[in-house]
């Protein structure tokens, strides 16, 4: 208790010290004063992450004491780090913390005042204080009692002396509510670190965290779009003809649907004016946030066609950059939802209905195509399974994610689509992705009903209910299997291929199936 004191102490003086609550406008300056970043043509400030592109899960660490031992799902994405560890780390960043130009932001998360979590970041970027401030909401409560984030790029940590893997290092102690963020550019990892902290937390008080977007009608019906990032969750949910709640973390209580955030983190690889209108303009204009994009240092015209620094590319707005987004950050209970995969075997269907416990089953499977930069070490598509489309952010065993799932889906009669994002006509590298005006239309389909009861087909290996036709949509599409040509291999192609992926989800779903019912067991692909 007294080293907690003591650390308590040291911290309310470097807050002290930090420069304070500080707007869009003066953090801007300082970034491009200091040379933190650049103005792109039209305002939008430009930043480079340094070797960090993306995050680090290997690097990320939850405090293992009394508190977390047996309610945290151990293992190798919630890495246990000893109390000793954490204090040791944390004692070492706050001296030097003492000794660095700080940048204080008194912020906090949670569109619901029942739900609201004050959040107090320091750190010595001012394009992070930067990004905070847009990603994490101003409204509503006062800082105290709160989550502290420590981050400090410049520092390393020391594998020996901090218990870590090497000199980068996310810590979370979910006890004493700390986040500490050591040798790392990418400022992602403080959006995550404090979004997991809330997946821990918020179960407990009867809230269903999910990683979605959402969205919804002039007449309130509700969207959820869930999906890991390059899916299409920020693209899809961005609809002008529907209202925004948030593009990527919230909350499902007893009242309805709430943001986590008061901003958006949107890819920016292949951006278009044409295609996501308000995405391209939220993230062109002054005081938009951009990670990695390519710019001209001549004329500082961007270019987010050019991926060689990384297809990680990101850009950070406040949701008042949009014109269509909520500015309560709430919504009744949804009526849709949505789970979106990039499937890079090129045979799932571009659209299928779920029942419930294919719901639970597909929501513990988590399965896309990981994109080409989200994650260090990733250079291409590849196939993986994230359970509760989160993984890396939910620090308890997943089933318990699921159940809370099922209850709601059930209670408030809830429509569930598996939406494929991904190839069609043979698997990546042979095949193409599904058009985003074939997507788009699949979507509005979704959520206005207009699938509802729709004449369909079953899918011979997933057992899903496929729709026949959707508008504006080709029929043969789809068939994924019909659309495997002579260069894919043709039919006989895709079933081995589809046979290949359907025992990826039983092997990657064998874990669960010991503690799920027999309905949510025998909801996955025909044997």
């Amino acid at each position: 208790m007294r080293h907690e004191a003591d650390a308590e102490r040291r911290a309310a003086h470097v807050a002290r010290g930090a420069e304070p609550q500080t707007g869009a406008a003066r953090l801007v300056e300082i970034a491009v004063r200091t040379g933190e970043g650049v103005l792109a043509e039209g305002g939008a400030l430009v930043v480079d992450t340094g070797t960090f592109t993306g995050r680090s899960p290997d690097d990320r660490f939850l405090v293992r004491d009394a508190s977390s031992e047996a309610r945290v799902d151990w293992g190798p994405v919630n890495q246990p780090m000893a109390p000793d560890s954490f204090d040791a780390l944390r004692d070492d960043m706050l001296e030097e913390a003492a000794r660095s130009r700080l940048y204080r932001q008194d912020l906090h998360v949670g569109a619901d005042p029942a739900h609201q979590v004050p959040v107090r970041f320091l750190g010595e970027r001012a394009w992070h204080a930067l990004f905070v401030r847009h990603l994490f909401r101003r409204d509503g409560v006062a800082a105290g009692g709160g989550w502290t984030v420590l981050d400090l790029p410049s520092f390393r940590a020391d594998p020996r002396r901090h218990g870590t893997r090497s000199d980068t290092a996310i810590a979370l102690d979910l006890a004493r509510r700390w986040v500490l963020v050591a040798h790392t550019g990418y400022a992602g990892e403080v959006k995550k670190a404090v979004f997991g902290a809330l997946n821990d937390w918020l179960p407990s008080r009867g809230v269903l965290p999910m990683h979605c977007s959402a969205n919804h009608d002039e007449a309130g019906r509700g969207a959820l779009f869930f999906g890991l990032s390059g899916t299409g969750k920020t693209t899809l949910s961005a609809d002008a003809t529907r209202t925004l709640v948030g593009d990527d973390e919230h909350g499902w209580s007893d009242d309805g649907v709430f943001n986590f955030e008061g901003g958006c983190y949107a890819k920016t690889h292949g951006l278009s004016p044409t295609a996501e209108p308000e995405i391209h303009g939220a993230s062109t204009r002054f005081g938009a946030l951009l990670e990695n994009v390519a710019i001209d240092p001549a004329s500082r015209a961007l270019d987010f066609g050019d991926a060689t620094r990384t297809e990680n590319g990101r850009a950070a707005y406040p949701l008042d950059f949009l014109a269509h987004a909520s500015r309560s950050g709430r919504a009744g209970h949804p009526r849709t939802v949505v789970f979106l995969t990039a499937d890079a075997f090129g045979v799932v269907p571009p659209v299928a209905r779920l029942d419930v416990p294919q719901a639970m089953y597909h929501f513990l499977s988590g399965y896309t195509a990981k994109v080409a930069g989200t994650e260090r070490g990733v250079t291409e598509p590849r196939s993986t399974f994230s359970a509760c489309f989160g993984a890396p952010f939910m620090p308890l065993p997943p089933p318990r994610y699921a159940d809370m799932l099922g209850d709601r889906l059930r209670r408030h009669g809830v429509r569930t689509w598996w939406v494929n994002t991904g190839w069609t006509g043979g698997p990546h590298g042979i095949g193409r992705r599904i058009s985003l005006a074939h997507t788009r239309a699949i979507v509005a389909a979704v959520v206005s009903g207009a699938l509802d009861g729709a004449p369909s087909r079953r899918d011979p290996v997933f057992g899903v209910s496929v729709p026949l036709h959707v508008e504006g949509v080709p029929d043969a599409i789809l068939d994924p299997r019909g659309t495997w040509g002579p260069a894919a291999g043709g039919g006989e192609a895709y079933d081995a291929q589809a046979q290949r992926l359907a025992a990826m989800f039983r092997d990657h779903f064998a874990r669960f199936a010991p503690v799920v019912g027999d309905d949510v067991r025998r909801a996955g692909p025909v044997t």
